[in-house]
């Protein structure tokens, strides 16, 4: 007698490390990008995709930032409580986007582990001395994820600031070790690194894929979230 199972379709977790430049620019919400990024996402996880989206501070962020220390003396734990603050209002802007599929709690911390179910799980800031980077990394660890994309405002890594030197390389793939020479290893609140120096040794030693790529270009975002070739920066092994 032949006995036939049914095969399960198992779903991939995905997380993506959502810049807060994406969600409040210099010149307000982009509704456009919001809007393009909602429909990329319910696409995806009707086709077997789950995600934990971390929200970071952006400009919001800065703004405050910028503020309080033309006023008066900060500290960096001060200067880093003002960005997750941000990154928690951004936070909660992309829950209500994703409502009907998102878990309702926003985590702010990556390292308890919440009965999920649903679709999308959304992440913000945790306390000082990390950013939303590596909550994102830890977020991956906690929930056996493999790859961390990053969406942010540039399409590549480069070896140093093109903005400053004309000569610089972009760079398509690179190991750990050679990323973490450009970024360093200390993390600088409001800093604007690629991804940052903690999170990347965190994603180091977990031996974590992460993709930086220009999130507001939705095709190649969709690309590297799917495994497929896209402009990008892929940093492993």
């Amino acid at each position: 007698m032949n006995i036939f199972f049914k095969k399960e379709k198992k779903e991939k977790i995905i997380v993506l490390s959502l810049g807060g430049s994406l969600i409040a620019p210099k010149d307000g919400f982009d509704s456009d990008f919001l809007r393009g990024f909602k429909r990329m996402i319910l696409k995806l996880t009707e086709n077997g995709f789950r995600f934990i989206i971390v929200c970071g501070g952006g400009q919001t962020a800065r703004n405050y930032q910028t503020v309080t220390k033309e006023i008066g003396e900060l500290t960096n734990e001060d200067v880093d409580w003002i960005g997750i603050h941000a990154t928690r209002l951004n936070a909660h802007l992309m829950r209500t986007i994703f409502r009907q599929i998102a878990n309702p709690i926003v985590v702010k911390n990556p390292t308890r582990k919440l009965k999920w179910t649903e679709k999308i799980l959304i992440g913000a800031g945790w306390k000082p001395g990390w950013s939303t980077d590596y909550d994102a990394v830890k977020l991956a660890e906690l929930y056996g994820a493999k790859t961390v994309i990053n969406l942010s405002n540039i399409e590549f890594v480069y070896d140093k600031d093109p903005r400053q030197f004309p000569d610089a390389r972009k760079i398509e793939k690179i190991a750990w070790r050679d990323f973490r020479k450009i970024v360093g290893d200390k993390w600088d609140p409001g800093s604007n690194v690629p991804f940052d120096p903690v999170a990347s040794r965190e994603a180091e030693k977990l031996n974590l894929k992460v993709i930086i790529t220009r999130g507001t270009d939705l095709d190649e975002a969709e690309k590297a979230i799917k495994g497929e070739q896209c402009k990008g920066t892929v940093i492993e092994g």
